[in-house]
């Protein structure tokens, strides 16, 4: 096996053709270069140069060595400029994951947030249930996931990052919309669309219905909130979704709300992590972004507030 040390002497006496120029750059002496080209050309039983009027030259095998030195302490560079460039946060991966109805209402803020600083960091996003996105951290796909808080998971880190009011949406005309209140005995009897299994939402408008000992009239269940939206206008039943993910809707009236008398609904968001795993450069820069977020008072307003905060060139965007 040949040793480094021993090739990086010859490498830079090859390269300067000059021992003592050699050993400047390597900040040892002379003598302790003359020492590692004679075991290395005792190693490799090859001679690497040859004098001749005082002047150094290289064998035709010590210039063949050369070459594929040359590469090596090329790539050596290279790989110190990688390093620091991933110091600097100049390069790099963020492997994020957001439950689905966070991913249109949400992480366009995110994102906006993070890149401006970091521009050059690629965004790998994945969408899927809140319980998928937490076994994602498990399976090491996800760094990060932006999913509804479920304390009874210790072995995951839950960072607070907004407040979301779930609300019960209706179709204008239906026979409840006209009401200011309606009772939740009301609503027990109405065949709801629910929020796929695992997911934040689901697990909250099951305990709802829980503590108030009935089970939900299930009609059908889905992960889409935009078809969720357009089936509840459609008559076919109602739903609970995030407030800011129906601002439009109501605001158009193509949907109806009305609050629940005595009971309000709120799903914790916040950004997960394992704890006792390491957090790249990426990762760990992006939950110390969300210190900022909370001295701006953003943070605990809601998706709906958080969207007027996003730069107008990132609006658009389609996640």
């Amino acid at each position: 096996m040949i040793n480094l040390n021993q090739l990086r002497a010859f490498y830079q006496a090859a390269k300067h053709m000059n021992f003592s120029t050699a050993a400047k750059k390597l900040f040892i002496t002379q003598p302790a270069v003359t020492a590692h080209l004679k075991l290395f050309e005792d190693h490799l039983e090859l001679k690497l140069f040859k004098k001749k009027g005082g002047k150094l030259y290289l064998t035709d095998e010590g210039k063949t060595l050369y070459d594929y030195s040359k590469k090596i302490f090329d790539c050596e560079k290279e790989i110190e400029t990688v390093v620091e460039e991933i110091k600097k946060l100049k390069r790099g991966t963020l492997r994020i994951g957001t439950a689905r109805t966070y991913a249109r209402y949400c992480m366009p803020f995110l994102i906006a947030h993070f890149r401006e600083p970091y521009p050059h960091i690629k965004i790998e996003m994945d969408e899927g249930s809140s319980k998928d996105m937490i076994q994602s951290l498990f399976d090491f796909k996800n760094e990060l996931v932006v999913v509804a808080e479920a304390k009874e998971l210790t072995d995951i880190c839950f960072v607070p990052f907004s407040r979301e009011e779930m609300i019960l949406i209706l179709p204008p005309d239906h026979h409840l919309a006209h009401k200011k209140t309606i009772t939740f005995q009301e609503v027990a009897d109405e065949p709801i669309i629910m929020k796929e299994p695992g997911s934040g939402t689901r697990r909250l408008v099951n305990e709802l219905f829980a503590a108030n000992g009935c089970a939900p009239k299930i009609l059908m269940q889905m992960s889409n909130a935009e078809m969720t939206k357009l089936l509840v206008q459609h008559g076919e039943g109602i739903s609970f979704l995030a407030s800011g993910a129906v601002e439009g809707e109501l605001k158009e009236k193509k949907l109806a709300t009305v609050p629940l008398k005595g009971q309000k609904l709120f799903l914790d968001v916040s950004i997960a992590y394992l704890k006792d795993q390491p957090l790249s450069p990426p990762a760990q820069i992006f939950i110390d972004n969300l210190e900022t977020l909370r001295t701006r008072d953003v943070c605990f307003q809601g998706i709906d507030n958080l969207l007027d905060t996003i730069p107008p060139h990132y609006r658009g965007m389609d996640h």
